[in-house]
């Protein structure tokens, strides 16, 4: 996997259905790379906390290889990398084999997989589109939010290099799955809930 584009945004004012609100979804590529700290991206809009942002989702990435996907879907948009609000698009990422807790270096950071994207109702807004979140959930190409290890200068071309893996995680699409599932294998389900290192707030969305 290797960084295609990096990717960071300011603060937008949006009207969806009637209410005017702030967004930092809008992110397009930079040429200078992204330092990435311990909550966030340097320099980078994050405007809800609750569920952007902080130790357990200081940077989202999102796979290249997905764009044909919503391409296809919507033709007429003019696309660049960032439209999912990615701060990395990363080549060749795939849920399905990365896992809860793999440690990775980029660049100068050391950073650890916490859990997949839970699309929220801006993301209809910036497609255009009233189901794109329900889409996004049915696609299964969630992408990945990590915690930082240690900070540092990401930059377009460097190479993830995995450092650690348990292999008795389950895969960032694995929970994915779990999330949006009624009825959750149980067996699952335990072992989502006693990784130590998925993010605190989707151990409680699961428990749900």
């Amino acid at each position: 996997m290797k960084v295609v584009s990096t990717n960071k945004g300011t603060s937008v004012e949006i009207n969806y259905h009637g209410k005017l609100m702030n967004t930092g979804m809008y992110k397009f590529p930079v040429d200078e790379g992204i330092y990435l700290g311990k909550e966030d991206v340097k320099d980078d809009s994050v405007i809800d906390r609750r569920y952007h942002g902080g130790v357990d989702k200081a940077c989202y990435w999102y796979s290249t290889r997905h764009y044909d996907f919503w391409k296809n879907r919507f033709p007429d948009l003019e696309w660049d990398f960032g439209m999912f609000g990615e701060n990395l698009s990363i080549s060749e990422l795939d849920e399905g084999e990365v896992k809860i807790g793999d440690v990775y270096e980029i660049g100068e950071c050391l950073v650890q997989v916490t859990q997949p994207r839970q699309p929220c109702f801006k993301l209809n807004y910036r497609f255009s589109c009233d189901t794109m979140v329900k889409e996004f959930i049915e696609a299964g190409f969630p992408g990945v939010y990590i915690r930082v290890l240690r900070e540092g200068n990401i930059n377009k071309g460097d190479d993830l290099i995995l450092k650690e893996r348990n292999e008795k995680s389950l895969s960032v699409r694995e929970v994915y799955q779990l999330l949006y599932q009624v009825d959750k294998d149980p067996l699952l389900f335990k072992k989502a809930i006693e990784d130590k290192a998925l993010a605190g707030s989707c151990r409680i969305d699961l428990s749900k």
